[in-house]
């Protein structure tokens, strides 16, 4: 899977990611003492809705583009997404006064808004055009730090963050094979270096046998290091029949926020409604088991 993240902006999957990023970053915010947060496939800040790879896929029209509509551009909230109003918030910020949708912000766009004073984003990219306009971006922002090292290398060396609080995004594009297998190295490296933190593992969902694979494995990983709650969010845009297609994506969560269940519980399913491409659309929210015999 090729997941540049240029052509993708916006799409059914970013408005999965990045919304529960949103809920978890802004129950980080309830406490007064300093967080960071690493975000290990950082992608260049911002994107362009109206440009030409945006608009050789028109992903986002079936993702932030429903959500904004459904709640009028994040001004009157439907209840059922009424947990999500930080989120739109944000995206409004981003499009300026006239409120239409043509800019989408991505990962490091969002946390840069949402951190305060003491506390920082570490953003990391790798490609080096992206990176270039990446620290453009955030040249004087001194609260984001950027770097340009493997994200899975960011995991080891940068944990613990000084801080003692923070999350980790873990969100790598899927160009190659083995990112399962390297996500759940990167999660015990982690949680060696950093138990008590909250990461957010993404991955896309094409043939679900991998993905249940990859859940079992880590939940092995964080019983193994004491962790209590493992979330999974699933959000299929359709029911995975065919595996060559991208039927959906998910969300591990590892030290969830406690308020995060409640916050989905109809967000969640309303928005598999609502971002919907045929038969079968559902989102599924479980904590995960820790597989019997492991250990």
């Amino acid at each position: 899977m090729n997941y540049r993240h240029a052509y993708h902006a916006g799409n059914f999957a970013d408005v999965l990611k990045h919304a529960v990023l949103v809920l978890c970053l802004e129950h980080l915010k309830k406490k007064p003492a300093s967080f960071r947060v690493i975000d290990t496939h950082a992608g260049v800040g911002t994107y362009r809705l109206d440009t030409r790879e945006t608009a050789s896929t028109g992903e986002w029209q079936d993702g932030i583009a429903r959500l904004w509509q459904a709640t009028q551009g994040g001004t009157k909230l439907n209840t059922p997404f009424a947990a999500f109003a930080p989120y739109l918030s944000e995206i409004a910020r981003a499009n300026g006064a006239t409120q239409q949708l043509t800019q989408y912000p991505g990962s490091p766009s969002l946390i840069a808004g949402l951190l305060r004073a003491g506390d920082l984003l570490v953003a990391n990219e790798l490609h080096p055009d992206d990176n270039a306009r990446l620290a453009t971006a955030f040249a004087k922002d001194r609260h984001v730090k950027v770097m340009a090292m493997d994200g899975y290398t960011a995991v080891k060396s940068l944990l613990p963050p000084a801080e003692k609080r923070g999350l980790v995004l873990i969100d790598p594009p899927f160009e190659q094979p083995g990112e399962f297998q390297r996500m759940t190295d990167a999660l015990r490296n982690g949680l060696a270096r950093f138990k008590g933190g909250t990461y957010v593992l993404w991955y896309p969902i094409k043939d679900v046998k991998p993905v249940q694979r990859f859940q079992r494995a880590i939940a092995e990983v964080a019983g193994d290091a004491g962790v209590e709650t493992v979330l999974a969010l699933d959000l299929f845009v359709r029911a995975p029949r065919h595996p060559d297609f991208l039927n959906g994506c998910g969300l591990l969560v590892i030290n969830p926020p406690h308020t995060l269940q409640t916050d989905l519980a109809r967000a969640g399913p309303a928005l598999a409604t609502l971002l919907e491409q045929g038969p079968g659309a559902t989102f599924d929210m479980r904590a995960l088991e820790r597989p019997r015999g492991a250990g």
